[in-house]
């Protein structure tokens, strides 16, 4: 009997560790190739599924872009998994012979950058761009968070999905210019987290929002500042002037999208805002604030997060009348 105790041990130890460790080296499915939709004769994009991670969705749910330059291709938000991206990168082979040579991530949840594994693998030259706080909190372990969470919420479809975070910090006004196109870097502190950056391509041709628009879905806004995804993002249409506008989620469109998905925050902001000068509380305001935003009701998590960030925008209000 004493020489079962050590094999019952570690088959104890086993089931007890977390799958993703024990199988790190096994690979989940491929993602099913998404069409691209052309927004310019050398800017596409992949809209991924409204819905958040999960098992039918793979992860993917994002909308990684494909920019042709004459340097090479260059790829903002290639994905929330390694699967994701090897599928960005099977479009980008469709649409150029040429090396991908820069990527830009646009804030530090993983739905949009843990593709770039894909990208480093293949193309191992290729810079990573992001903000400098995306950076470190990637290393102080945001990244390892959402390679969990991914692992979880797809039962294990993103295996084989590891941290390859940005390698290359950006500021507000850079401008990096790939043989014909350039691209150039727009931050305004905290708006749907503090490491956002939005991105301008060719001037005013696109302009890449990041989760600073949603548009079809109601957006998390809980580790940033309802405020500032408003003023944000009213800030920089009105500096670049943009001809196409790609949320972070959601089909693309023009300036008519644009404030319509931004009303979602507006509509809600300006309710809530009346309703506290009146003396109403978050909660008694509730059903008031869901009655003005009838328009969005339909949108993927609204009854989810509705009432979440009516106590977020209502707390931000109650802390700027101090």
């Amino acid at each position: 009997m004493y020489k079962l105790l050590p094999v019952l041990s570690f088959i104890g130890i086993f089931l007890l560790l977390d799958s993703s460790s024990l199988f790190a080296d096994a690979k989940g499915p491929p993602v099913e190739d998404y069409p691209l939709d052309k927004l310019t004769d050398h800017i596409y994009v992949i809209h991924g599924p409204l819905t958040v991670p999960n098992e039918d969705n793979q992860g993917f749910m994002n909308n990684p872009a494909i920019v042709l330059t004459s340097q090479g291709v260059v790829i903002v938000d290639p994905g929330g998994t390694l699967q994701a991206g090897e599928m960005v990168l099977r479009a980008v082979k469709k649409l150029s012979p040429k090396p991908v040579i820069a990527v830009f991530n646009t804030h530090v949840h993983g739905d949009h950058w843990l593709g770039n594994q894909a990208v480093r693998e293949m193309y191992p030259d290729a810079r990573i761009y992001g903000h400098p706080k995306l950076l470190k909190r990637i290393a102080d372990g945001a990244g390892r968070e959402w390679v969990e969470l991914m692992h979880r919420s797809t039962r294990g479809q993103s295996a084989g999905t590891r941290v390859v975070g940005a390698d290359t910090p950006v500021n507000h006004g850079q401008k990096f210019e790939y043989g014909d196109t350039s691209f150039e870097i727009y931050h305004y502190g905290v708006a749907h987290t503090d490491t956002d950056i939005m991105i301008a391509v060719n001037g005013n041709q696109v302009l890449f929002t990041g989760d600073n628009l949603f548009n079809g879905r109601l957006g998390r806004s809980l580790e940033g500042n309802v405020k500032g995804i408003i003023d944000s993002c009213e800030t920089v249409v009105a500096e670049v002037k943009p001809q196409h506008i790609v949320p972070g989620h959601g089909q693309s469109g023009g300036m008519d999208m644009f404030n319509f998905a931004l009303d979602a925050v507006r509509i809600l902001y300006s309710n809530v805002k009346q309703h506290y000068e009146a003396g109403v509380s978050d909660y008694e305001m509730k059903p008031d604030v869901v009655e003005a935003m009838q328009a969005y009701k339909d949108w993927e998590e609204f009854d989810n997060l509705i009432g979440k960030i009516i106590n977020q925008a209502y707390l931000e209000i109650e802390m700027a009348d101090f």
